[in-house]
């Protein structure tokens, strides 16, 4: 399987995919992000939560260089990227997967062509291309839509394809951008199941902006089962790492890190507030 598989990540990518240290941004002389500081480890999936402004999507932003910080530095696969040249981004953004709220897909192309559009600036064989948009979109569970155009499909579709062209660059991480935003709870939950196929079964680090805090909670206590080939609930007494992390933003700084048990058990008042 193509998507996310590596024979050894442990070998062909650095243990921390991501690191914050001490990263500041502002515009207009005011101040959005403040000394944010985080490590993304290889197969860990990190959760910003925070209200609308708060910077999640900036954090995705700076992750991928399109954004420079004011101070502080940022490393992409061992790589420090607040100084590095525009050509050299491009390269190593191709090994990072983004996922847009709104699925970003391009209307006047089919679904292949949409799924493969990454691939063909690659002067990948025609049949090698097709073999692989195949494969990522029976990950997604749809392959029998690979003529179809995007005004064809619903929302749910839409961003099930735009997961589909995010995964099969075989990326060592992906970007979710509100991945569920927009959708109704059955399909919301559709596109979990996938993102949580994608990290137990392909351990794809992956950074994940939600304002669905139940989204945030599935992924926490859930599990891909292989047998089933479905989301699995870990069973009430049984411990189990789904090696799924949350970060709390509130004004301009980070104000929570931790497990999902750790973050509803806190006694801050803004926490406990903000879970109600």
């Amino acid at each position: 399987m193509a998507n996310g598989v590596q024979n050894d990540p442990a070998a062909d990518e650095p243990k921390q995919t991501i690191v914050f240290e001490k990263v500041s941004i502002g515009f207009e002389g005011y101040p959005v992000l403040e000394e944010i500081s985080f490590t993304l480890e290889h197969g860990e999936t990190k959760i910003l939560l925070g209200v609308s402004g708060s910077g999640k999507t900036l954090i995705l932003k700076l992750a991928l260089g399109l954004i420079k910080p004011d101070s502080g530095r940022i490393y992409v696969l061992g790589r420090e990227i607040t100084q590095m040249k525009e050509e050299d981004l491009f390269g190593l953004r191709r090994m990072i997967g983004m996922v847009f709220q709104e699925s970003a897909l391009f209307d006047s192309l089919t679904v292949e062509e949409n799924v493969a559009y990454r691939l063909y600036e690659e002067h990948i064989a025609y049949e090698e291309i097709h073999r692989r948009v195949i494969e990522a979109l029976r990950f997604v569970e749809l392959e029998d839509t690979v003529g179809l155009y995007p005004p064809e499909l619903s929302g749910g579709m839409r961003r099930r394809v735009a997961i589909a062209r995010a995964i099969i660059t075989e990326p060592h991480v992906l970007l979710y951008d509100s991945p569920t935003g927009g959708l109704d709870p059955v399909t919301s939950t559709t596109i979990i199941e996938l993102l949580v196929k994608q990290r137990d079964v392909y351990k794809t680090s992956a950074l994940l902006v939600t304002h669905r805090l139940q989204d945030a909670v599935l992924m926490a206590t859930h599990y891909f089962n292989r047998q089933a080939n479905r989301m699995a609930h870990i069973p009430d007494g049984q411990r189990g790492d789904t090696h799924t992390r949350f970060i709390l933003l509130r004004d301009c700084r980070i104000i929570f890190q931790g497990t999902a048990a750790e973050l509803s058990n806190s006694p801050d008042p803004y926490i406990r507030d903000y879970l109600s």
